[in-house]
């Protein structure tokens, strides 16, 4: 591992942070599903503070975020962090990154009073899966992901 630092995002890392974004969505082949710009990106991560983000770097070059935000949890009664991305740089994997970011989001989750940290992952996703396995982390595999968006969310909303 080369030197490794962490630190949270600045509205200057805004254009990495959609970079990010793009290359996981294209890992996940998912990419036209990306509607984010550099300026909803301020708006919501920034101006109304809805998420966050951990940038790490590799002597001083972006290589991996992690972008969460809090959830919560009626049966512990508190707030918890939700991942909702996780990405290190292809070229950059198997160095300990992904496991130091995950490592420093543990950390806030801890400081923070949180009950818990959580986040879901694409079932054909074995590499990540075996991360995440080997961290000790639980497959919530009784529980499914359901979803409301574009169209859809709009009809509901409008009864």
């Amino acid at each position: 591992m080369g030197h490794l630092t962490i630190r949270y995002a600045q509205e200057s890392d805004i254009p990495k942070i959609l970079y990010f974004i793009k290359e996981l969505a294209i890992y996940e082949n998912m990419l036209d599903d990306v509607v984010a710009t550099e300026d909803l990106l301020r708006e919501w991560i920034f101006e109304k503070q809805k998420a966050e983000v951990l940038m790490a770097e590799e002597e001083g070059i972006p290589v991996g975020f992690a972008l969460f935000f809090h959830n919560f949890s009626t049966f512990l009664g508190r707030a918890g962090i939700y991942l909702e991305d996780l990405f290190v740089m292809p070229e950059h994997r198997g160095k300990g990154y992904g496991k130091a970011l995950l490592r420093r989001l543990a950390q806030i989750t801890m400081e923070r009073g949180c009950g818990r940290l959580e986040w879901a992952c694409l079932d054909w996703n074995k590499p990540s899966i075996d991360f995440y396995l080997s961290l000790d982390a639980t497959p919530m595999d009784q529980w499914t992901v359901y979803r409301l968006t574009g169209d859809t969310l709009r009809r509901m909303a409008e009864g």
